[in-house]
């Protein structure tokens, strides 16, 4: 018999024992653009079996989003996840993941409160509720997400670090169209004259990062953004630069998050830019944010 006294060495002893397969999985809400497929492909390209899936969790809707209204075409996505790699496409419905009496959910503290949480108060319990089950259904050795969606990815590294889930986050870049803007689900309620206007998003992160590297000045990059934001006479819900794993004060020497997120017409837009410890080097910051 052993005594085993860490996470660490108890999956070290029972790695013999489960299948030496590598498993990929990429979590979707379907209504898959670049962004979702770029995904898979990397899952593809380092793993043995990739899954995805497609649900979209009510969950993680407010009371007066996009829940009803939100796109879907099921069997178009499929087929693309087949094309970019999937071996298994995952589409259960509603109460296969939500059997009737069910009442637990998860939840990440301020980490899931500020900046979106703010604003989608529940949003990221939804999130965490629905991806540790995906993470418990397929067992992943891998699950792919993207940067676009930055504070979504920090609130899963915090769940796996505190809930001690045996999986690696894979986090890869942000796919934009040619003009910047992020790809997403949502672009697809833009007109054609508020798909202009929502260059915005990306034009004030850009405007944002060469005044704080010019500066290393927060208020100065947020007004930077601000008004790129103005000129489109474009009311953002925020504009923040924050730190990229605990979205509050910033390390000093560490690399720098700008956030924005604002509503184009019908769709509320997020993106966002990291701004690397390289590119600030030999700047001199301002103050923290606090």
């Amino acid at each position: 018999m052993k005594v085993l006294r860490t996470p660490a060495e108890l999956r070290a002893e029972l790695a013999v024992a489960r299948s030496q397969r590598l498993i990929g999985f990429v979590p979707t809400m379907g209504a898959l653009h670049e962004g979702h497929l770029s995904l898979v492909r990397a899952a593809r390209s380092a793993n043995e079996i990739v899954v995805a899936s497609i649900f979209v969790n009510p969950l993680q809707f407010g009371p007066n989003e996009d829940f009803a209204a939100y796109p879907r075409n099921e069997a178009h996505d499929v087929e693309q996840l087949g094309s970019a790699g999937a071996d298994v496409v995952f589409t259960p419905a509603l109460d296969e993941m939500y059997p009737p009496g069910r009442s637990t959910t998860i939840n990440v503290g301020s980490l899931g409160e500020v900046l979106e949480g703010a604003h989608r108060p529940g949003h990221f319990d939804g999130v965490c509720t629905v991806v540790a089950k995906l993470f418990n259904m397929v067992g992943p050795t891998r699950a792919y997400f993207g940067q676009k969606d930055a504070q979504q990815v920090a609130v899963i590294r915090r769940m796996v670090r505190d809930l001690d889930f045996d999986l690696e986050i894979v986090v890869c870049p942000t796919v934009r169209e040619a003009d910047g803007l992020a790809m997403s689900s949502r672009n697809a309620y833009l007109s054609d004259h508020e798909r202009s206007k929502a260059t915005a998003l990306f034009r004030a992160l850009e405007s944002g990062r060469s005044r704080l590297i010019q500066t290393g000045d927060v208020s100065e990059s947020e007004k930077a953004m601000q008004e790129v934001f103005a000129a489109e006479a474009v009311s953002p819900d925020y504009t923040a630069v924050c730190d990229p794993d605990s979205f509050g004060p910033l390390d000093p020497n560490g690399p720098v998050l700008l956030a924005v997120a604002a509503r184009i017409g019908r769709a509320r837009l997020i993106d966002n830019m990291l701004v690397t410890s390289a590119d600030m080097e030999g700047v001199a910051r301002g103050a923290p944010r606090s």
